[in-house]
């Protein structure tokens, strides 16, 4: 063990017994949503889905919110464009620089840059445990097609966090718990796209095909959120972690580095193409916003203002 390394472990275990003992003697603030009517946030992330899939596929699902909703075709996934770095930057409203992830071999012990700041979990802050700290009854859930994303989750500020298998299970599950639970905010992730990108080319056949099917799931997501009584009061938001060139990614062109980009629910603007600059990490920091979280100094982000009606 070098020396950075030792002391950031003492640095890790003292804050995290400063934190237990807040919760004993600090009274934990219960905020409400900055948006009217917003009383839930879903976020869907489908791997490797490019804005190229979403205007080439066939997909009605996105066609119809597209034209209701806000959205951007060109907002930014961070350098490297792989999926570690960007599915934490998604929920931790920072970039590597900050929260440490730098590639897909990250494990909560094995890193090479330290983060800048560490949660309740031992690991950068997610919108997890902002969450868990600042609502500690709030239902939360997560429910993912890649296993990698069991490591950018603190497990002990999430009500359910599920590896599932394949994306259709992934959807059910979700569904599932909407009606059981209603959860405050659940992170799905679809796997599928990627897949397709590595295994036949981004921009093929079978990858458009691919986009297809995370179209209709995005629908069963949408007719399940209307069943549990849900959708009226929901804000949805649906990306992805990086597009694609041949059979990969992880390099620097816009083909790898824009992602869709597309917000719907109460408050948010109609059919409005946002003209504002989005990274991925500022998608943490709009679900913050609009569940009226208060987010640490340590994140970067900023909410997208534009996509709400007088903002």
């Amino acid at each position: 063990m070098n020396i950075s390394r030792k002391y950031y472990s003492v640095f890790k275990k003292f804050k995290i017994i400063l934190l237990a003992i807040s919760l004993f003697i600090i009274p934990i603030l219960s905020v409400d949503s900055q948006v009217t009517g917003v009383e839930y946030a879903v976020l869907i992330g489908v791997d490797g889905m490019s804005p190229d899939g979403v205007d080439k596929a066939n997909t009605p699902i996105m066609d119809d919110l597209i034209k209701q909703c806000a959205y951007s075709m060109s907002a930014r996934a961070v350098m490297p464009s792989s999926s570690s770095p960007n599915w934490s930057s998604m929920i931790m409203g920072a970039g590597p620089e900050q929260h440490g992830i730098t590639s897909n071999a990250w494990r909560p012990d094995k890193f090479q840059l330290p983060p800048t700041d560490i949660g309740i979990g031992g690991i950068f802050p997610t919108i997890f445990s902002l969450l868990r700290e600042q609502q500690p009854s709030a239902v939360t859930a997560c429910f993912h097609d890649w296993g990698g994303i069991t490591h950018l989750i603190e497990h002990n500020a999430v009500s359910i966090i599920e590896d599932t298998d394949g994306p259709v299970h992934t959807t059910e599950r979700a569904v599932s718990y909407f009606k059981e639970k209603k959860p405050i905010f659940t992170f799905i992730h679809l796997d599928h796209v990627d897949h397709a990108g590595h295994a036949h080319g981004y921009m093929s056949p079978e990858y458009y095909k691919s986009v297809e099917e995370a179209d209709r799931l995005i629908g069963e997501i949408i007719n399940g959120l209307k069943t549990a009584g849900m959708h009226d009061k929901t804000i949805i938001i649906i990306t992805s972690d990086h597009g694609g060139v041949g059979k990969g990614h992880g390099g620097a062109s816009q083909a790898e580095i824009f992602i869709p980009w597309i917000i719907t629910g109460p408050g948010v603007v109609q059919g409005k193409e946002l003209k504002s600059f989005i990274n991925i990490y500022d998608t943490a920091s709009t679900i913050a916003y609009v569940l009226g979280i208060k987010t640490p100094k340590s994140w970067i982000a900023k909410p997208v203002l534009e996509s709400f009606e007088s903002k």
